[in-house]
């Protein structure tokens, strides 16, 4: 259960952050709207997992590297957002820093 309310903070952070820049500077309503709603969703449901007792570290971990690879994905994809071999490696440096932590934390 923890990880699907993980799975749904992560959701909710990263449709935020991209109607954050289709709000325009919060000029258009609805994806200034969805920007407030996706990260009160979002930190309400980290709140949850952490009550769970999962560690913070690896849940806070976990919700920005997966959150900041899909954004950077999204914004590649669909936003016209630059892609070169930097932009990858750092992307992969993300989730391999993840990885370790989560290691890390089983032990």
């Amino acid at each position: 259960m923890p990880y699907l309310l993980l799975a749904i903070a992560i959701a909710a952070e990263v449709s935020a952050t991209i109607s954050l820049k289709l709000s325009d500077g919060f000029s258009k309503l609805v994806p200034s709207i969805v920007v407030i709603a996706g990260y009160v969703l979002s930190f309400v449901m980290l709140s949850a997992v952490l009550k769970m007792g999962l560690p913070v570290g690896v849940v806070y971990a976990v919700w920005a590297a997966i959150g900041v690879a899909a954004v950077a994905l999204i914004g590649m994809l669909f936003l016209n957002e630059p892609v070169n071999p930097l932009v990858l490696g750092g992307l992969v440096l993300v989730i391999a820093g993840v990885t370790l932590i989560e290691l890390g934390a089983a032990k």
